[in-house]
């Protein structure tokens, strides 16, 4: 896996002060993306054991809310096997920060259902994170005033009850 950018102050991507990992590799190639350099999975620096380190170093402060996953595109097959350590290490070493992640992947139909992005890793990693904002982002759709996404198809899923309830519940503010 290669990652693109490692925001240590980020303030965008979740709720409080967050840490965000950009990865690289993503087949959605969404028009308007913001992020498009991202899309070629050849594209940033190698992910390593010293990356990782990194992140979590960069996690630790007391005022660092938590990790957010973004892209690229954190669920792409390839990229999930190196995230679901990352997430097992940010649990186990500092359980009192929250997760989330950005994926144009929808929880139901490309997540929780056999798609090209579910993969053995897939329920290891949605089990670990917090809140899902999923959904391609769609330019006719984007609106700037929403809150932590892009477009109005996008939801911001509250993940742990989501997954225990077996339906859908929304991120409120």
């Amino acid at each position: 896996m290669n990652w693109a950018n490692i925001k240590k102050f980020d303030i965008a991507d979740g709720e409080g002060v967050r840490v965000s990992l950009f990865v690289s590799g993503c087949t959605h190639h969404c028009k308007g993306c913001f992020n498009a350099e991202t899309w070629s999975f050849e594209f940033g620096q190698k992910y390593t054991k010293e990356t990782e380190d990194e992140i979590i170093e960069a996690l630790k402060p007391s005022y660092i809310a938590g990790l957010s996953l973004l892209g690229g595109e954190p669920f792409e097959p390839s990229n999930q096997e190196e995230l679901v350590k990352l997430l097992e290490r940010v649990r186990k070493e500092l359980p009192e920060k929250d997760i989330w992640c950005y994926t144009g992947y929808t929880l139901e139909t490309d997540l929780r259902s056999p798609s090209r992005a579910r993969c053995e890793h897939t329920d290891k990693m949605l089990s670990m994170i917090d809140i899902l904002v999923d959904g391609e982002f769609i330019e006719d759709l984007k609106d700037i005033t929403l809150l932590f996404r892009g477009s109005k198809n996008q939801r911001l899923i509250d993940l742990k009850p989501t997954l225990e309830k077996g339906e859908v519940v929304l991120y409120k503010k």
